[in-house]
């Protein structure tokens, strides 16, 4: 988190917090000022508004993706390694939907494409990227613009996501849609189907040992 002054930290938590109990409804700068203990004045002294305070919860929501991405394993296989890192996403997204709703502007609140041009949204695109570049450089897929095949595969993912947080798939979704879906992409980008198989084993079993 950038260095901010106390009360503009405390006021971000408590709105990252309502986001998560109570939806984008909660994001009231009276009702923000009241839970923080603070007036109504501090979302605007530290912010400039209520639309500033949102950007600030979407920027630090890409923070802590681009953490939950860079805490995804790294091994020798860069092919298992990119599945991972897209379940590592996806942990993120079920485990904070309603944040990860507005760091995209599917919510009324945010009411725009908030990522379009935050840095810290680009620095967490940018682990893809380099996942992406790895499994070229190891022969596994196609010689192409890893920028543009990394945007595909996310492209792939959001929407996976945003049907899973909507309801979706029930409870076995990584296991019957998401990681089969990997498998398809990485045999679309060149992989074999025989390679891609012993992948996305190597990563259930990553799965299955985690606590």
């Amino acid at each position: 988190m950038a260095r901010v002054k106390e009360p503009a930290i405390r006021l971000l938590e408590t709105a990252i917090r309502l986001l998560s109990e109570a939806g984008p409804e909660s994001l009231q700068a009276r009702r923000l000022a009241a839970e923080s203990g603070m007036s109504t004045m501090a979302v605007y002294t530290h912010f400039g508004g209520m639309p500033q305070l949102i950007r600030a919860i979407a920027r630090e929501g890409f923070i802590r993706l681009g953490r939950r991405l860079e805490s995804s394993p790294h091994g020798d296989d860069p092919v298992a390694d990119l599945l991972d890192l897209g379940l590592a996403y996806r942990d993120h997204a079920v485990e904070n939907p309603q944040l990860y709703r507005l760091m995209f502007g599917v919510t009324a609140t945010a009411g725009n494409r908030l990522a379009d041009d935050l840095p810290e949204g680009e620095a967490a695109f940018a682990h893809l990227v380099k996942a992406v570049t790895r499994i070229i450089e190891s022969g596994r897929a196609r010689e192409e613009d890893p920028a543009r095949a990394a945007a595909q595969i996310w492209s792939a993912i959001h929407g996976y996501v945003l049907l899973e947080i909507a309801g979706y798939f029930g409870g076995d979704g990584v296991e019957q849609i998401l990681l089969p879906l990997g498998m398809k992409l990485a045999t679309g980008a060149g992989d074999t189907a025989e390679a891609a198989a012993r992948s996305a084993a190597e990563v259930t079993a990553h799965r299955t040992r985690r606590p």
